[in-house]
């Protein structure tokens, strides 16, 4: 009778047991998998961040060549169709503005200076607050600069 009783108490044991077990490893499949699930989302967060970044950033380069051909584009004083120009150029200028403020938004202080610096110069060539100088010439330093912070800021994503 004892012997009945020990088996019946290591077959409980062992049920015990067997459920724990299946219940930890269970526990710890369910928390490996939220962990990739976490990972996961943390790397399309990331994604979508970056695209958002570089959609930015092309934006404002767009912006950008369009400010760069109007002051190409700018008509002589009192010639041509200045008004129309102004109009188009005032319209160029203000979006110009707005991409640079969103650059400097989604990322942040390495792109801040240099967007800024890059669009104060196509807004001197555009008004032609630049004297003598090429709008070419005027622009290429903060031009270049910019480009740079840019690749760089690109390559980090």
């Amino acid at each position: 009778m004892a012997a009945q009783v020990w088996a019946s108490v290591l077959s409980l044991v062992g049920v015990v047991l067997g459920s724990g077990l299946t219940a930890l490893a269970h526990h710890a499949t369910q928390r490996s998998a939220e962990r990739t699930e976490e990972r996961k989302q943390f790397a399309a967060t990331a994604e979508a961040r970056r695209a958002e970044r570089l959609g930015a950033i092309k934006d404002f380069l767009a912006c950008a060549q369009e400010a760069e051909a109007a002051a190409y584009r700018r008509p002589e004083p009192w010639g041509g169709d200045e008004e129309g120009w102004m109009s188009q150029a005032g319209a160029t200028m203000t979006a110009l503005w707005q991409a640079e403020r969103v650059l400097a938004l989604l990322c942040g202080e390495a792109l801040e200076g240099p967007g800024q610096a890059y669009a104060r110069a196509l807004n001197q060539a555009v008004w032609r607050d630049i004297g003598d100088v090429e709008v070419n010439e005027h622009l290429e330093t903060q031009k270049a600069v910019f480009m740079t912070a840019a690749r760089t800021i690109t390559a980090s994503y």
